[in-house]
Parts: structure tokens; sequence; C-alpha cells
């Protein structure tokens, strides 16, 4: 009989389509209480905040103090900060002055007046409101959908000017509040706002991590070491899947975690007892045999009227018993796959953008009118869904103007995973490219040029800003590229399932070599198969105007347009021809094409100003602004 119902249950869970973990989707990842177990009022502080010098710790920056037992502050140079809760990479902080009793509407400019440390930065999943300002070209409409509670706790609102930070096309990682003051603006009230939710608290959340210089040795031996996004040269520690705790090798390091009787549990609570859980099957079996044996049966015979999947495996187990934590990688929103079938009609092919090696994405709106682009990849075993896994929490953590926002993702029964990406309004850059999108008339050279441009620079920025890099392999203008409506790129659809014999270099060289393409399809309007040997042929004869996409009208572009048409040809050749051997690489790529865009005549400064904002959250910019001879690439981690 016992047999008879761990089939019946497996069965159960198997036969079910489209579990995507629907329940789960309120659980938020554990920050557990550092060695020393602090505490202050109703806060228990994490790794590697302390309030006793004594206390494990990594930095006397992240000192804390608690007053009368009730109220915890956080000290940098001679300004007290309140904090009011922890987040795994960041802290909760009020303005400075503002006491657990009072209520500010807003607070100056100036009030907020830190402006980073090797340890701490202003985070960009702050949303902030602008009071009195006299120019109005920083708002943003769409981020006052969030729900923004007042200081009393209540519903604040419209705002007079709402600024999510993550934006940077006004405010840039580093800067304070009072570089708003340009603006005219006069006073600010800022919300955390955390990815994959609409809904904020009110206070600065601080991003923290520690200087990379001082990082020797730093995380425990399961766990790996992360990029921060807005603290310069920062890093923090972050637990492999399956695994909790605060990573440091001097603090909680990483350990198991399960669910046990409904409650998350910890350690050596996950170890199961053989004769404990043999003893409590022994006593259900007896008890429910006879109310399950008539379902077993029925079962039985529906078994043999409906094949079970082969490979298939029992994803609810999988994520309380095994090493793979969903929780953990899919932190953004958790999609029902009848939610994404019918965004996507069904997954019609109408709706496909493409079919490609990193798997095929589909365009589809979803209930609330929001429209969003589906990858669906299909894993071979429990190891692959594993690294698809990584990958995502590794993109979803990424935070860049020319990144496609991931927005949650769903997992089927078996091992096939869906992502969906935000979909911006302007479509895909082929539909541009090829005068599919409806427009009369299709993109300029200007358009063109910021568009290579900004794409060189965020594969750049992932490659050699991020630890571990992140490649795209695959890159085409037919559902990995998007455009908002200033034509900014968005870059979705990563190789999230590579073989793990795949090494870092291979990867790089192919993602400078689909590079190349894309540049000659930019230039051409054409990606047809023979195009990579007909515009080699045609270049090196000095015919380049024959493969000049003709809405360009080349023998009509002054004479500085045309030197740039052919720069662009001369890169994206350089990069056919030496991207596989390594003589040329995306950073080398980015520096010519950012140096090209900013110095364009008809661009003037606010082209190079918004070349600039792409890589604000990195050294990257500096990098592309040297001279060739004095690039150096910063030392690259292993490959995802």
């Amino acid at each position: 009989m016992l047999p008879l119902l761990l089939v019946w249950f497996t069965l159960v869970s198997l036969n079910q389509p489209g579990i995507c973990f629907q329940h789960r989707q309120q659980l938020q990842p554990v920050l557990l209480p550092n060695g020393c177990d602090d505490k202050c009022g109703r806060l228990h502080i994490p790794f590697p905040f302390h309030l006793n010098t004594s206390c494990a710790s990594v930095s006397n920056a992240l000192h804390l103090s608690c007053l009368n037992s009730t109220t915890l502050y956080l000290h940098i140079g001679i300004q007290s900060y309140r904090v009011l809760d922890f987040f795994s990479d960041g802290i909760l902080v009020d303005f400075p002055g503002t006491g657990s009793s009072t209520c500010r509407q807003y607070n100056g400019l100036n009030s907020f007046n830190f402006a980073g440390n090797d340890y701490l930065g202003i985070s960009d999943d702050n949303v902030i409101g602008l009071y009195d300002c006299e120019d109005s070209s920083l708002c943003k409409a769409d981020c006052e959908t969030n729900e923004l509670p007042d200081c009393d706790g209540n519903r604040s609102g419209a705002l007079a000017c709402c600024y999510p930070l993550s934006d940077h096309s006004n405010w840039h990682s580093g800067d304070g509040f009072s570089s708003f003051a340009k603006f005219g603006c006069r006073g600010v009230s800022s919300w955390v706002v955390p990815r994959g939710t609409n809904s904020g608290k009110r206070g600065v959340k601080l991003e923290w991590a520690i200087p990379r210089n001082k990082s020797q040795g730093l995380c425990a031996s399961n766990a790996v070491m992360v990029s921060a996004t807005t603290v310069e040269a920062g890093v923090r520690c972050s637990c492999q899947d399956g695994l909790v705790g605060d990573g440091f090798a001097n603090g909680l390091g990483c350990f198991k975690s399960c669910i046990k009787e409904g409650q998350e549990a910890y350690g050596g609570e996950c170890d199961n007892s053989p004769k404990r859980s043999q003893r409590k099957l022994v006593i259900v079996a007896g008890v429910l045999a006879p109310v399950f044996i008539l379902a077993s049966l029925f079962l039985f015979l529906c078994i043999l009227k409906r094949p079970v999947k082969s490979g298939a495996f029992d994803i609810d187990q999988a994520h309380y018993h095994s090493t793979i934590s969903f929780r953990k990688a899919c932190r953004t929103r958790l999609f029902s796959y009848r939610e994404l079938d019918e965004a996507t009609r069904g997954f019609d092919d109408g709706q496909k953008l493409v079919d490609g090696t990193n798997g095929t994405i589909h365009a589809g709106v979803l209930g609330d009118g929001s429209h969003i682009a589906v990858q669906k990849v299909q894993c071979e075993n429990e190891r692959d869904l594993i690294h698809v896994l990584s990958r995502i929490e590794l993109l979803s953590a990424v935070l860049h103007r020319n990144l496609a926002r991931l927005l949650g993702c769903c997992i089927e029964s078996g091992y096939t995973l869906m992502v969906g990406y935000e979909y911006p309004a302007n479509g895909t850059l082929e539909e541009h490219l090829h005068n599919n999108s409806g427009q009369e008339f299709g993109l300029d050279w200007y358009k063109r040029l910021s568009i290579a441009a900004e794409t060189a620079s965020i594969l750049a920025y992932l490659q050699c800003e991020i630890s571990p890099p992140i490649f795209h392999h695959g890159l085409k203008s037919s559902g990995y590229i998007f455009l908002d409506v200033g034509f900014s790129v968005k870059v979705a659809g990563f190789a999230l399932l590579c073989s793990s014999s795949t090494t870092g270099p291979l990867v790089q060289k192919n993602d400078v070599y689909d590079f190349g393409l894309l540049l000659l399809e930019i230039i051409s309007g054409s990606k047809h198969s023979d195009m990579p040997s007909l515009a080699l042929q045609k270049i090196k004869s000095g015919k380049l105007e024959e493969i000049v996409d003709p809405s360009l009208y080349y023998h009509e572009q002054p004479m500085f347009r045309r030197e740039q048409i052919e720069i662009v040809a001369d890169i994206a050749t350089r990069c056919l021809l030496f991207g596989g051997d390594g003589k040329i690489g995306m950073v080398d790529v980015a520096k010519e094409l950012f140096h090209l865009a900013k110095e364009s005549t008809d661009g003037g400064s606010k082209k190079g100003s918004a070349l600039e904002e792409t890589f604000s959250n990195s050294s990257l910019l500096q990098m592309i602004s040297m001279s060739p001879d004095s690039v150096h690439l910063p030392r690259i981690a292993g490959p995802v």
C-alpha cells in the first residue's frame, strides 16, 4: 500500500501542467541575524552590520548604534541616519533629523547630503518624489503607478514629480539628491521599490558592499562574489542555489534551507531522519489507506490513457528538498503558465519574434495591458535547470538602461522554463531596419549609430563589469534588441542554457562576431545569409556604397557622415575577421563606436551625454575614454 500511495502523490504533481509556484510568490529572501544575534527594538541586525565592536564583521563603516534599546542608527561621518529596515543588499534609512514621531511631507534636497563612500551608495531601487520643480522634464509618469505610502502610512496620492533612480537619465550613481537643484526642485521624498514589485517603503535605501581590494578570503567556500551596482568597485558574497546565509567566511556562511511542517528550517534541521520519516509514513499509510485505495486504482487506469513525460520530476519536491532554489532565482514576478499562454495566444507562431539557439521568444500582452516578451527554454535535465536559474538570478540583479528588465519567470512540469522581459512599445530593431514597423521612414544614420554604440556598450559592460561575466551568445536584431520610444536599446534573450564545457573566451568571440553581423545589418538594412561574404567583398574592393541601405541615400550624405559609415563598416569587418581569435574584443568595439557617436556633428553634446549615462554604473566609461594603448581590461572571473 505504501508504494501505491507514493505513486499517487508523485503522479498528481507530475501531471499538473504549468506548475509555477504561485503559492510561493510572497516569499522573500531570508535575512538571518549576525553571529552575535544583535537586536535593536524590532530589528534583528544581519551580517555584516553589527552593534558590538567585538562581533565579527568586515568594517567599522558598518557599525550601528542602538538608542534606548529601541531606535537604530547608522553613522556616516558626522551625520546619523535612523535605520528603518534591512535588505539582502542594502539598508533602509530615514532622512537625517527625522525623529520617529515626526511626519514630513518632503525634505530639503540638501538634507540627505550623503554622496557615497567605499561601503555605501544610494541604491537604484529608490523612487523619489520631487517638489516645486521649475523644469518638469525629469518627471516620469510611469513610476506613479507604484504604491507609495505617505509618512503617516496612508497612500500619498499623485506625486508632484516622480523619478526612479534606475532611470539614469538625469541622476547618476554616486550623485546626491542635491543634483536635482539644477531643475529648480526644492524638496524631495524617497521610497524603495524592490525589483519585481510595485509597492514601496518610505525611506532611502543605501546599497552596501565591500571594496574589491579588501575581498581576499571574503566569501565562504560555497558562496560566489557578486558586483555591487552603485558602490564603485564594491562586491558582496551570495550563497549558491539551494543555500541561505550571508555568504561571508567571517559571518554565518551558507547552509541548507528547507520547509519543515510548513515552516522554513535551516542547516541540520533539513537532514531527514530515516527512522522518524519511516514511522510517520507507516502511520499515515495505515490511516489513509482505506481512503486512497480507490483513488489509487482510478489513477492507475488514468495512467494507461495518459503517458507521463519522460524525464519529468516533481518540481515542488525539487524546490523543497534538492539544491535548486527557485525562490532565490525567480525573485521577480512568478508567472503562471496560464497567464503566459493567454498573453502569447497559446504561443502562436504569429506571436513568435525569434526561434534561435537561445530558445524561442514570443511577444505577448498580459491581462493588465502591459507588453511582454517571453523566452522559452527547454532544459534536458535538472543540472541544466539549475544552470539556467543561476543565470536568471544573475540577470535579475543587473540594472542597466540598455538591458531589458527581467519581469519574472515560470517553470512548467518537466524542464521547460519561461522568462518574461519588458517589451518596449517601439518593437524590435529588425522591424525598423526592414521598415516593418509601419513608419513612413526607416531609421536615419544618427539613430543607427546610436543603436550600435549602445548595444556594444551594454555587451562590454556585462562582460567586463559583472562578476561572473554575462555573454549573450546569439545576438540578433529580431527579438533580442528592442527599442523604446526614444530609440534607446533594450537587449534581451540571453543564452540561458549553454554547454558547461563552453569557455568564456569562446563565448566572447562569438559575441564579437555576432555583433559584426549586426553592424552589417545596420549599414545595409539586410540580413541575407550571403551578406557577410558579399559585404566583405564590396568593402575590400572599395564599393561600400553598393551595400549601404538605399534609404540612407549614401551619395547625398555630407562627407563626415559617409566617413562614419565607412568607419562602422571597417569595425564590422574586423569583428568578422578577428573576433574569432580574440584580436578584437567588445570593449575595443564599444570604445570606437562610443567616440564616433559622441563626436557626431549632428548628435552634438546631447548624444555624448546619453552615451555616458550608459556607463554611469561603472568604470567602463573611463576605460573607453582612454587612448587605445592605455586600455587594460579588468580581471574577469570564469563564465556563467
